[in-house]
């Protein structure tokens, strides 16, 4: 990690290696070409998640082999989204909890609600709320940044690991001596959302993107209704990098394709599941506190009118 700077920036809290490409690679990679600080940090090395492919298969299983290699991942997506300064959760300065471990994900409810595994003993949804949120309290008060960025209460998709993410994020706001002048969580507008599913739909039927078809309920909680949206990034003008960071993540992401002449997607890519997922052309965001006039953006990004 660097020293603190004091020139304000970026700071994105996710729970997984990855996820800082999927949520938020688009608005990471425009505040690093812009030359403005970005911070990362990741809660947990996912030593838990699935693996994609025969080459890395023997990694399934092996958490403490799968965290060490997705270390790697993480570290070479940082690098092609243009971001140097990283810190795991557990290793900030403050934090005596021992590892902090991938929570693991099962579906209780019949589906309806996402909880961690049954043996996720260790995990990091399972700590303390302030013992977890002091640390990252006081990263925030030492790079001082403009924004801070994370998922919304439910997580995008409900993983425990991505609302315990939230909750750290926003309590550890709470805790900072340095006020943040602007809160964002990810999110995806309905009409662009639906129009990018219809689109990616009609592409894997014709077997010009591979992959199964998309599944419409996918990070529903990231869906929502338009007038909400109050930040927008043009994905197009960093796809380059979003995309190599994609590719950085051998283990969890496949597939990934450019696409250059459709008006509602510059890209597609899929998951573990092996369903045609869209890189829509344009990053969203929710603010969940603070006033965007404070904020000088880059070039990239830009409030909604």
């Amino acid at each position: 990690m660097r020293a603190s700077s004091g020139a304000g920036g970026l700071l994105a809290v996710h729970a997984h290696p990855d996820d800082e490409t999927l949520a938020t690679g688009a608005l990471l990679a425009a505040f690093a070409a812009a030359g403005r600080p970005v911070t990362v940090v990741t809660a947990t090395r996912g030593e838990r998640g699935e693996v994609i492919g025969d080459a890395l298969a023997h990694l399934q299983g092996d958490a403490r082999g799968l965290a060490a290699h997705r270390e790697t991942e993480l570290a070479r997506a940082l690098a092609a989204l243009g971001v140097s300064d990283h810190a795991f959760l557990d290793a900030l300065p403050g934090w005596s909890g021992g590892r902090l471990e991938d929570s693991g994900m099962v579906w209780a409810d019949e589906g309806r609600r996402a909880v961690a595994a049954p043996d996720a003993h260790a995990a990091f949804s399972t700590h303390d709320l302030d013992a977890l949120a002091a640390p990252l309290a006081a990263l925030i008060a030492d790079r001082r940044p403009d924004v801070v960025v994370t998922y919304e209460p439910a997580g995008g998709y409900g993983h425990p690991d991505h609302v315990r993410a939230h909750e750290v994020t926003h309590r550890a706001l709470a805790l900072t001596a340095h006020p943040v002048p602007v809160v964002l969580w990810a999110a995806q507008g309905r009409a662009r959302a639906a129009a990018a599913r219809r689109a990616l739909r009609t592409l894997v039927a014709a077997g010009a993107v591979p992959g199964d078809s998309p599944d419409d309920d996918a990070f529903a909680s990231l869906v929502v209704d338009d007038e909400q949206i109050a930040l927008e990034v043009d994905a197009r003008s960093v796809r380059t990098a979003v995309l190599a960071a994609l590719r950085a993540h051998a283990t969890q992401v496949q597939h990934v394709t450019v696409l250059d002449d459709e008006p509602d997607l510059a890209g597609a890519y899929a998951l573990s599941l092996g369903l045609a997922e869209p890189l829509l052309p344009v990053e969203q965001y929710r603010v969940a506190g603070g006033d965007l006039t404070a904020v000088a953006w880059p070039a990239q990004v830009a409030p909604v009118a």
